[in-house]
């Protein structure tokens, strides 16, 4: 099979996965995901002698360093405009969410907004794209060995921002069912 047709069988079977990781890293930014995932096939394709015969992790690998990358430009775009006094706030079209809008789980999202980059991104790849640790390696660039203890040390992280969280949940869950709290 030539370096065209590997690239052509990785981009049939992966998009979707590829799609699917990106989107959940840029929660609420829709309209970049697209363009991300354009990235990440791009570079494949520049390096299509490269792909693995598992081509999956390192595609996810790619897509890490293409987020990085918008990341950063959506970062600068946002100062700018904040410098030029153009943002949403200063045209009255800012939304405040209320308490009543918390989703089920949104917890658990806001321990894992708690940990670093790193721990949220070993996390991810073994929950959300359901990586073993030998992939979750090659997605981050490391030995199976680093990603196994990456893994368990951002979990252990997770556990304990779980179990700080837990008199914090129990305080709003008392109070939104008219109890009273009285710490």
């Amino acid at each position: 099979m030539s370096n065209d047709e590997i690239f052509a069988a990785a981009y049939r079977e992966h998009y979707w996965a590829v799609s699917r990781y990106v989107a959940r890293r840029l929660e609420g930014r829709a309209g970049e995901v697209e363009e991300v995932v354009a990235e990440v096939f791009t570079v494949a394709w520049r390096r299509r002698a490269d792909l693995p015969p598992s081509p999956l992790p390192w595609l996810y690998g790619v897509a890490r360093n293409c987020l990085a990358n918008a990341v950063r430009g959506h970062g600068r775009r946002r100062r700018l405009v904040d410098r030029l006094g153009n943002d949403d706030t200063a045209h009255g079209r800012h939304i405040a969410v209320g308490p009543e809008a918390d989703t089920p789980g949104a917890w658990v999202h806001e321990a894992l907004s708690r940990l670093s980059a790193a721990d949220q991104e070993v996390l991810r790849l073994t929950a959300w794209e359901e990586l073993g640790v030998d992939e979750v390696a090659v997605a981050l660039g490391c030995g199976s060995r680093a990603a196994a203890m990456r893994l368990h040390r951002a979990r252990r992280r997770l556990r304990t921002e779980i179990d700080r969280m837990a008199p914090e949940r129990a305080k709003a869950d008392a109070h939104s069912m008219g109890g009273r709290d009285d710490d």
